[in-house]
């Protein structure tokens, strides 16, 4: 085989193991940032379980304190509330 032969042959042949080579770390890299993105998914899931148990549970003692007393909604101008005129008002 000639000189060039040689040459072509070893280039061709570094080139074809670099591309392996860069394929593979790639493919690497690509899977684990899947990986974390996946952990990352669950844990947002677990945090949003969480909350809606939280949020049920709250709702179930809103609904066992209405049941005990009496809410009524106020709109600011009812009979407790005081318009200036209580007190020291005589003074």
């Amino acid at each position: 085989m000639s000189r060039a032969s040689k040459l072509t042959l070893l280039g061709t042949s570094l080139f074809a193991l670099s591309t392996v080579v860069f394929v593979h770390y790639q493919q690497k890299a690509e899977q684990s940032a899947m990986h974390e993105g996946v952990v990352r998914d669950m844990e947002q899931q677990r945090i949003k379980r969480e909350r809606q148990l939280d949020f049920d549970m709250q709702r179930e003692l809103e609904a066992e304190y209405k049941k005990e007393q009496t809410v009524r909604e106020s709109s600011g101008e009812g009979p407790g509330t005081t318009t200036g005129a209580g007190v020291g008002a005589g003074r």
